[in-house]
């Protein structure tokens, strides 16, 4: 798959998901094959530009891949100069969130809302296009609830502005994450355009991101909550569509050192406290597979000190 000049290795995307995919998780991701692994959503604001949790999101210090930073919001002008200072600080692909259905974004007609807004969105996609010198992508959902599905006329706006790739998750805004999402959707807007077209939405295994592209006719798959835990899934998805054959699963003990480095690097970006409370949710998603961890997680959830993190995850795994 191509976006602009960029040729990814492989037809397999990192979702970008707020509050997960910060530079450690996406650096991880990209060890396991994800050819591109995309940043959390970044407001246009400029007033919450210089606050902790901006910093860290904008943060692309010796960052290995294509640097793609999604940013958000409503206003045409904020979206564009959000665009630049991204680029300025190394942003490689500019991608535009109109895709997150959380309350709070949509309140401030952001992320999903737009849908219902084709003149702004035409706008924003101008804006930001005409803003900077490298490529735009834009991930939406199909529409803002059932009755009104309006993808297709979202990607023709996006592809006559000018977007070099688009993501389309398989779920109305209403839907949230509820329910199963559809193909059909996808399938029409990746045939009423041109430009690459990403499936995304419940890609949970090799077999089904075969099947969806093999269904929608998309260039790419984009994987969000399916790599929780589980981050060699990229590895494993494209082995399978190169070759029909599957990867064998990770070790416990390949398991048990990607952990551990994974949760040293949370340590290391967001400081000992706020990195030790981030890596919970990490290594509950980690380990849900295992048997008998129940007790183990409610214990490593009350633990604050990195070091400790790391002993009792050295403890478990050894014995």
């Amino acid at each position: 798959m191509r976006i602009a000049d960029y040729i990814l290795d492989n037809p397999v995307i990192l979702a970008p998901m707020a509050g997960i995919t910060d530079r450690p998780f996406r650096q991880l991701c990209r060890k396991y094959g994800a050819a591109l692994a995309v940043s959390e959503m970044l407001s246009s604001n400029p007033r919450v530009w210089e606050t902790e949790k901006s910093k860290n999101r904008m943060d692309h210090e010796n960052e290995s891949g294509i640097r793609a930073v999604q940013i958000a919001g409503s206003d045409p002008k904020m979206m564009a100069a959000a665009a630049r200072e991204n680029v300025a600080r190394g942003a490689q692909i500019i991608d535009i969130n109109m895709g997150c259905p959380a309350k709070k974004v949509n309140k401030k007609l952001a992320g999903s809302a737009l849908m219902r807004e084709p003149d702004l969105v035409k706008a924003i996609l101008h804006s930001v296009v005409d803003a900077v010198d490298v490529p735009v992508t834009l991930k939406i959902r199909t529409g803002w609830d059932p009755e009104h599905r309006n993808g297709i006329e979202i990607a023709q706006l996006a592809q006559a502005a000018g977007i070099q790739s688009l993501a389309v998750h398989g779920r109305t805004r209403q839907c949230m994450y509820k329910g199963q999402a559809e193909y059909d959707t996808i399938k029409a807007i990746k045939q009423s355009v041109t430009l690459p077209v990403v499936a995304n939405g419940d890609i949970t295994s090799p077999e089904k991101a075969k099947a969806v592209l093999e269904y929608t006719g998309a260039d790419a798959v984009m994987i969000g909550r399916g790599a929780q835990g589980q981050p060699w899934i990229f590895q494993q998805v494209a082995h399978f569509l190169s070759s029909a054959e599957h990867l064998a699963p990770p070790s416990r003990d390949e398991i048990a050192a990607n952990l551990l480095e994974h949760v040293a690097q949370l340590h290391e970006f967001y400081g000992e406290l706020k990195g030790a409370r981030i890596a919970r949710k990490h290594v509950g998603w980690y380990l849900k597979e295992q048997p008998n961890t129940e007790d183990f997680r409610k214990n490593f959830n009350t633990l604050e000190c990195a070091s400790a993190q790391l002993k009792v995850l050295e403890d478990f795994f050894m014995h």
